[in-house]
């Protein structure tokens, strides 16, 4: 077998350092790697947080930002991009003129606006330059409720309402995350991908004891494997779901604060399809 034979699908992600190895980049290389894939990390802004919280960000320019994905996407042929914290609207600008140059890779938008313990981070500018700027150029948004509000603009509206906002505002395909929802039953989780072209699919969860770190960044990286693995996006979103519940049923209490997923932790034939 030669080199070329046992190639892995290159995800280009663009994201934040986390020292605890929680979230950010740390939680995309593995989720991505778990998944047979290869990740491209592209720092974005470099963190101090713990399991606890956020306490700063310090944001690299949007020229650096834009050399480090130049430097990865004239080298190999990247077959998805995942984005995560992005730190500015200048970051996120820079973004959306490579994407422009390359629109033929499938993004996967994951808007980080507010850390697992509260800590704010995107301000305005940055949120209006999420919804104008870079929702239109991804196949597939994936906030939680709260992000999913913000984005839409309108805290009147429900989870499937917002989802459905983002859909007018340029999103392809949405899928909102419910681990932020309190409904009837605490004891479940529902988590919903709204799409232009059919019927909303919803896909419950039984709803796990604690808090995690890292878990939307674990979501959204894992839909860029299958993405980028050439599943179709139903089957690409349902497999990152199983992963994901795998991760954070056997996820390990390391710090603090929040419980880290296990991203080496899967059981493929436990996949339950959408």
């Amino acid at each position: 077998m030669n080199n070329s034979s046992k190639k892995r699908p290159i995800v280009l992600c663009f994201g934040g350092t986390d020292p605890s190895g929680g979230a950010g980049l740390s939680a995309d290389i593995e989720a991505i790697a778990s998944l047979g894939c290869r990740a491209a990390p592209v720092v974005t802004a470099v963190t101090v947080q713990d399991s606890v919280n956020v306490q700063r960000i310090h944001p690299l320019s949007g020229d650096d930002v834009r050399e480090q994905a130049i430097a990865v996407l004239s080298d190999m042929p990247v077959a998805a991009i995942k984005i995560g914290l992005l730190g500015s609207a200048d970051i996120a600008l820079s973004i959306a003129d490579l994407l422009d140059e390359h629109s033929d890779i499938p993004v996967i938008l994951d808007p980080v606006l507010r850390a697992g313990g509260g800590a704010a981070l995107a301000d305005d500018l940055l949120i209006k330059t999420l919804q104008y700027e870079l929702m239109p150029h991804a196949l597939l948004v994936t906030p939680n409720l709260p992000e999913a509000i913000i984005l839409a603009g309108d805290e009147s509206l429900s989870g499937t309402e917002a989802a459905e906002k983002l859909l007018t505002l340029g999103a392809v395909n949405v899928l909102l995350t419910g681990g932020h929802s309190s409904g009837d039953d605490d004891n479940e989780l529902s988590n919903i991908l709204v799409r232009h072209s059919a019927e909303p699919v919803t896909l419950d969860w039984p709803r796990l004891p604690g808090e995690f770190h890292g878990s939307g960044c674990t979501l959204a990286a894992a839909c860029a494997a299958g993405v980028a693995k050439g599943l179709p996006l139903r089957d690409a979103v349902a497999v990152a779901e199983n992963y994901t519940f795998e991760t954070l049923r056997n996820a390990t209490t390391d710090g603090r604060g929040q419980q880290i997923p296990n991203r080496h932790y899967w059981a493929d034939d436990s996949v339950r399809p959408l």
